[in-house]
């Protein structure tokens, strides 16, 4: 798969959970304030990655998406959000 297409797939992946997450309710140890702020940083992750993809410099786009998932599964990881990631067959369209 070439680094382009890789991107592409990360790219609609990370699009689709934060288009379908949903916040978890109750108690958490985390505020809110620091879960909106993180998820800021997560969507300035997937225009950076939409922008360096623009420009070919798919190396950045694809760190820029990493980002992104990383973060995302922090959050979920901790409980504050759910979200599948798309099976693998979603994930080429």
């Amino acid at each position: 798969m070439s680094l382009e297409a890789l991107v592409s797939k990360y790219i609609v992946s990370t699009e689709k959970v934060l288009k379908e997450m949903q916040r978890s309710k109750g108690s958490t140890t985390v505020a809110n304030k620091s879960v909106d702020t993180i998820l800021d940083y997560i969507t300035a992750y997937l225009e950076d990655a939409k922008y360096y993809k623009i420009q070919k410099k798919f190396e950045t786009s694809l760190t820029s998406v990493a980002y992104c998932e990383g973060l995302l599964d922090a959050l979920r990881l901790l409980g504050v959000v759910k979200f599948e990631w798309p099976a693998n067959t979603e994930r080429k369209k």
